[in-house]
């Protein structure tokens, strides 16, 4: 299975891929869409698709993750976050997607959903075996939301979980 991780955000929409076979996890890439400020935002938005478009035509992918807006005390962030995140979300269409906060992948990845970047990066590395630590953050982020997604498809039992 081919999971594309997104870490939407209108100026760095983070992405990853990664590949599950068996119970081993394989970084194939991982990268930053970058956009320009003084741009106009359905040209911004326009570009955060075709970067997710183009990764998708290259890795093919099956599922997805992307990761849900985090809604602090900005709420222009926010709107343009979200406004990123329904762009990702249709870039995915077709495949199944998974939705997860960021809470829910810092748990998943570090073991406690207060984790900071550094941590998301240190543990990404370490369960994706990688020479170092993913940058931009974004790509980190990315990156843990595609293992939060195939963490959350593991049957209980496979866990070690009671059903």
């Amino acid at each position: 299975m081919i999971v594309l991780g997104i870490d939407p955000g209108l100026k760095n929409t983070g992405w990853g891929v990664i590949e599950q076979r068996g119970s081993r996890l394989r970084c194939l890439a991982y990268g930053c869409i970058a956009t320009e400020p003084a741009h106009a935002t359905p040209e911004r938005l326009a570009e955060i698709y075709a970067g997710i478009a183009r990764v998708r035509e290259r890795y093919a992918p099956s599922e997805a993750a992307v990761e849900t807006v985090y809604f602090s005390n900005n709420a222009r962030t926010a709107f343009a976050t979200g406004q990123a995140r329904g762009v990702a979300l249709l870039a995915a269409s077709g495949m199944e997607v998974g939705e997860y906060g960021p809470g829910e992948i810092k748990l998943a990845v570090v073991g406690s959903g207060d984790a900071d970047k550094r941590q998301v990066q240190y543990m990404v590395k370490a369960i994706l075996d990688l020479p170092s630590e993913p940058h931009p953050d974004h790509a980190a982020d990315a990156l843990a939301a595609a293992i939060c997604h195939v963490n959350a498809r593991v049957p209980h039992r496979a866990r070690g979980g009671a059903r």
